[in-house]
């Protein structure tokens, strides 16, 4: 049976901890041969960006832009639309291999039998 693992992040610079926990968590997964889908959301929303990921520090956590470049090569990352709307992000402004999807396709991916979802 596939494992799959679906973890959407909230926070971003304005919450360290819980966003550098939903990365880890989800590259952690990704090792460990589950397929992961990552979803952008909130103030995480930036880190669809170019460059934005290297602005993020947390002492004694791993690299932002390391997980994150894991996360686009062996997973999926996803930025939520209205999010991306709200900040003036556009299909063209993302990091080559983030798709930007909405609530139907995070539904449709959470509700698989095989899906697990996480939340921070």
């Amino acid at each position: 049976m596939e494992r799959v693992l679906v973890v959407k992040v909230t926070a971003g610079t304005d919450a360290p901890e819980r966003c550098s926990q939903a990365f880890t968590v989800a590259s952690s997964a990704l090792a460990a041969g589950a397929t992961v889908s990552l979803w952008l959301t909130g103030e995480s929303a930036w880190f669809a960006l170019p460059g934005r990921a290297a602005q993020f520090e947390l002492p004694h956590a791993a690299p932002l832009p390391d997980l994150l470049d894991a996360l686009i090569a062996g997973g999926t990352v996803t930025l939520c639309t209205q999010c991306a709307a709200r900040r003036d992000i556009g299909p063209d402004d993302v990091l080559t291999g983030v798709r930007i999807a909405g609530a139907p396709t995070f539904v449709e991916e959470i509700l698989a039998d095989d899906a697990r979802a996480l939340v921070y």
